[in-house]
């Protein structure tokens, strides 16, 4: 009802295996799937649109949080995001690394869609911390190397043939059914492989970025520690590469921990605050 007064967003679009682009524009993501089916002369019917960036599927709900100009991938029905990736890259290390990195975005801009449900005193501050995060990220290049054979030995979470092992559940030390997969053997493999998760131990959604709001907004005189969030929700010191069968979606209740989300006070902040 209310999609008549939004303004249009406008994408770029194209086919699978294709390197033509065009401009389509559209105030819901079935809009411009209509109008993209409407342009290639092919079915809306068993077709969804996905960013040609990272394969995340375009939804009503994500819609609205796509940047404008985005590049939108058009696919029919059996057609799959890995079917026009794999030729973008000369390497199957650097196609593995941006696997990892386009998970790594996505964590990111979870982190930041956040913000439209922050209180509007908090908003530019935590907006702040997470622009803190991207240059962070961006700077190791979003960790891509953890999945990259040829990377340092203690980054990387394969070894130097490329082997990856199910580091088990979040509430156990091990995985007791030993999974483990090649991605770099063939593209089979890499497509198995896509369903292996980054786990986070404390929750993502459930946990540290609503913990992470509520520490900007209540954060008084200190300063929130950023980079204790930043390696919660980004570094494998939170995230576990499990199996799909390893991933449990129940709630894992584990926690933040109060005592490092802030920065400690340094003498001089602690002598204003006596003296006022």
């Amino acid at each position: 009802m209310f999609e008549v007064f939004r303004k249009p967003k406008t994408f770029k679009l194209r086919a699978l295996h294709s390197q033509k682009k065009f401009g389509v524009a559209g105030r819901s993501c079935q809009e411009v799937l209509r109008k993209g089916c409407l342009h290639l002369q092919l079915p809306v019917a068993g077709s969804h649109l996905c960013l040609y960036e990272d394969g995340t599927e375009l939804t009503e709900d994500y819609f609205r949080s796509v940047p404008d100009n985005s590049e939108l991938l058009l696919l029919t029905s059996g057609q799959t995001w890995h079917g026009c990736l794999e030729s973008r890259f000369r390497s199957k290390s650097s196609y593995l690394r941006y696997s990892c990195e386009s998970r790594i975005r996505s964590y990111l801009r979870e982190v930041s869609s956040y913000a439209s449900v922050v209180d509007a005193e908090a908003q530019e501050k935590y907006l702040r911390v997470v622009g803190a995060m991207g240059r962070k990220l961006r700077a190791v290049k979003f960790n891509g190397s953890y999945f990259d054979r040829g990377a340092q030995m203690g980054i990387r979470l394969c070894t130097p043939e490329g082997w990856f092992s199910c580091q088990g559940p979040f509430d156990v030390d091990d995985c007791a059914s030993r999974h483990s997969i090649n991605p770099y053997s063939n593209r089979e493999g890499r497509v198995l492989f896509s369903t292996w998760n980054l786990d986070h131990m404390i929750e993502k959604k459930r946990c540290i970025v609503p913990t992470l709001a509520e520490a900007v907004k209540e954060q008084g005189g200190g300063e929130v520690n950023w980079e204790y969030f930043y390696s919660l929700l980004f570094t494998s010191e939170n995230l576990k590469l499990v199996h799909i069968a390893c991933h449990k979606k129940t709630a894992h209740r584990l926690s933040c921990d109060p005592s490092r989300m802030y920065r400690p006070c340094t003498k001089r902040r602690q002598r204003r605050k006596r003296s006022a």
